[in-house]
């Protein structure tokens, strides 16, 4: 009798001890603690450094969606505090709406084969529902506008939040109760990626380090005269 007691309150006490439940443990509240710490801060910071970037003879088109347009927009506000950071001027950032994510990579073609910016935001947000359009939008959607950077040599940066949950949404379009606005970073990927695409067509233009119109006409670009023509597309 005496053995079966003590037998019982060794099996209570070990199933207490490595119970999930047990919020006493010192250990236990410690990871916990420092679980929850360092979630916060990858939320609440960019995980990239983009060092001191001079974007101020840059021009940036960013392309967005009206599809979940609450968080989007919040996007955009993101992407304009994340170029304009950059030194980018107000009057160089040009946006224009598309209806949904699927409908970003052909208007980023427009824009890039237009000619006139140096570098194409897309941004727009995908939440998963019950059935695989979510799953078929996000693939094309991501493809296309890798397709449009290879094949216009226009860096097009992926704005594009694929989310299981609205939830995520708001901690990734926003810098509020421990969020980050991912649109900043985007901003700034856009002015770093722009110029790189400069310095590498430098010497192969003018001497401003645009690319001539022999390397332009090369990768579909139209118009005559030489070097870039930067006036506001019309469809803004």
């Amino acid at each position: 009798m005496i053995f079966r007691t003590v037998l019982s309150a060794l099996l209570l006490s070990s199933t207490t001890a490595f119970s999930t439940h047990n919020t006493h443990h010192p250990a236990l509240l410690q990871s916990s603690s420092t679980s929850s710490v360092v979630t916060a801060l990858r939320a609440a910071e960019s995980e990239v450094n983009f060092g001191e970037l001079d974007g101020s003879d840059l021009r940036i088109g960013v392309l967005r969606t009206r599809w979940n347009d609450e968080h989007v927009s919040n996007l955009v506000e993101g992407i304009k505090a994340g170029v304009t950071e950059c030194k980018v001027p107000t009057e160089n950032i040009f946006i224009k709406e598309v209806p949904g994510a699927y409908e970003l990579p052909y208007a980023a073609k427009l824009l890039a084969m237009s000619g006139t910016v140096d570098a194409i935001i897309c941004a727009g947000v995908l939440i998963k529902g019950e059935t695989l359009h979510f799953e078929y939008i996000s693939d094309a959607v991501t493809k296309g506008i890798m397709d449009v950077n290879l094949a216009t040599m226009t860096p097009v940066v992926y704005g594009v939040l694929n989310c299981l949950d609205e939830e995520q949404v708001v901690k990734r379009s926003s810098n509020e109760n421990g969020g980050h606005n991912h649109g900043e970073d985007w901003g700034k990927t856009a002015v770093e990626m722009a110029i790189m695409r400069q310095e590498a067509l430098k010497g192969k233009g003018q001497k401003t380090g645009k690319p001539g119109q022999s390397e332009l006409a090369a990768l579909g670009f139209g118009g005559g005269g030489a070097g870039v023509n930067k006036e506001k597309p019309g469809f803004f």
